[in-house]
């Protein structure tokens, strides 16, 4: 299996021993999991948890698009909450970036805890 791995300044550097992406022997895409840090800043953006969620598929789409793909290559987002109350926000947000006839495979679930204790974490496989 030929592996590569994709990098770029326009997301956030990984804050573990993780890569933003890999490319899997050139079809599939992983993406790491994204969180609302400015990529500039390497903070944590203020607001609530639709502008985290803006934050995060800006994230997203920079990773994305350094390895050739855009959101109509996504085939599955994994979307990781803080509250579960908040779902109906962050789904008003990440229905803006997917054609609901074309829309990925998705999970969804509340956890404990998020890095840098922010409200909303997404990944995702994507197709090239």
């Amino acid at each position: 299996m030929e592996k590569k791995v994709i990098q770029t300044n326009n997301a956030p550097a990984p804050v573990g021993p993780y890569n933003q992406a890999i490319a899997a022997s050139g079809k599939m895409l992983f993406c790491s999991g994204q969180i609302a840090l400015d990529p500039a800043t390497g903070q944590i953006i203020d607001g609530d948890v639709q502008a985290q969620t803006k934050q995060v598929m800006a994230n997203l789409a920079a990773v994305l698009k350094e390895a050739g793909a855009t959101w109509e290559n996504v085939v599955k987002t994994g979307v990781f909450l803080k509250d579960m109350n908040d779902f109906a926000a962050v789904n008003a947000v990440y229905a803006t970036y997917f054609d609901e006839a074309t829309a990925p495979a998705r999970a969804c679930v509340e956890v404990a805890r998020l890095p840098k204790d922010v409200l909303v974490e997404i990944e995702c496989i994507a197709v090239l």
